[in-house]
């Protein structure tokens, strides 16, 4: 019933659409999720997931996580991170994937939705530590599709690896426009 739900508002009243799938038998990978430059990337995300019907994760500071809205972050796929004692986000955040039987990570490199020149690159070597496939997922406002792209195994050649991932976000357009990331092939 929720799934109908969610696909009459996303396609219908929204007119969006998805291209592309995940496979359910990737039970762990990272959702590299760009461009990230407004709010509504967080309910497209929702309506995606809901549409798609497989569990999808995100991590956040461990102060979201307390009383009265911890329950909620819980409910919707969040873990808590503790960003304390100088604890290396790379390997905290892979073992997080260790310690799970399912989890699929939604991140944005871009880190903000402000303008960036230079993506983050947590999300890659997170992968590559917990030895879990990217996913390249599109958020093309120009075109109203989130796009999923093949899953990528990392092999550690972080320049040679994105260029066989970022061109799947050539050509998209976020919500506001002029805080995108400028892909360019050429200086990756």
């Amino acid at each position: 019933m929720k799934k109908s739900i969610y696909r009459f508002i996303f396609y219908y009243l929204m007119g969006w659409k998805i291209i592309g799938t995940v496979d359910p038998k990737i039970k762990k990978c990272i959702f590299m999720v760009m461009p990230h430059t407004s709010w509504h990337d967080f309910y497209l995300g929702l309506f995606s997931r809901g549409i798609i019907g497989l569990d999808m994760h995100f991590v956040a500071k461990k102060e979201l996580f307390r009383f009265p809205f911890g329950w909620y972050f819980r409910w919707m796929g969040g873990t808590p991170l503790d960003r304390s004692g100088g604890l290396n986000k790379v390997d905290t955040i892979a073992e997080i994937f260790n310690n799970k039987e399912v989890f699929r990570m939604g991140i944005s490199p871009e880190g903000t939705r402000k303008k960036v020149t230079e993506l983050k690159t947590g999300f890659y070597y997170i992968a590559f530590k917990a030895g879990v496939p990217i996913i390249p997922v599109a958020f093309d406002f120009g075109k109203k599709e989130v796009r999923f792209g093949a899953p990528f195994n990392p092999t550690g050649d972080f320049q040679q690896d994105m260029k066989i991932i970022m061109p799947h976000f050539s050509g998209v357009i976020g919500k506001i426009p002029e805080n995108g990331f400028d892909f360019n092939p050429d200086s990756i």
